[in-house]
């Protein structure tokens, strides 16, 4: 399968059990695989035949806002489902990576999901 593929994209979200690792937005990366048929965009060279990755980078920068998750599994499932809803891939892999534990690179969380 076709796959378009967002590595690292740097996004400020409100997230952590306590409160108080709530109260301020922490840097996490966000990684995303979308598995899509190429055919129709290669074949046409039309962005509406394929999935603007362009759009998922902005709406991620703006999905946070207003908003705070306890747990990134929880946040990870959200942004699947919300590309899911609005991209129409075949298939959506995120991978959040957190920053929070001392004497680690990172924390981080992988799902896939399918509509």
């Amino acid at each position: 399968m076709d796959q378009i593929t967002i590595e690292g994209l740097e996004v400020f979200y409100h997230v952590g059990v306590p409160k108080t690792e709530r109260a301020k937005a922490q840097r996490l990366l966000i990684s995303l695989t979308l598995e899509t048929p190429f055919e129709r965009a290669q074949a046409t060279d039309d962005l509406n035949e394929t999935i603007d990755y362009s759009a998922i980078a902005i709406g991620l920068t703006e999905f946070g806002k207003g908003r705070s998750w306890q747990l990134i599994e929880r946040l990870a499932n959200d942004i699947a489902q919300w590309i899911l809803s609005e991209f129409k891939p075949l298939r959506v892999t995120v991978e959040i990576k957190k920053f929070i534990i001392p004497n680690t690179q990172h924390v981080a969380v992988k799902l896939t999901r399918e509509p």
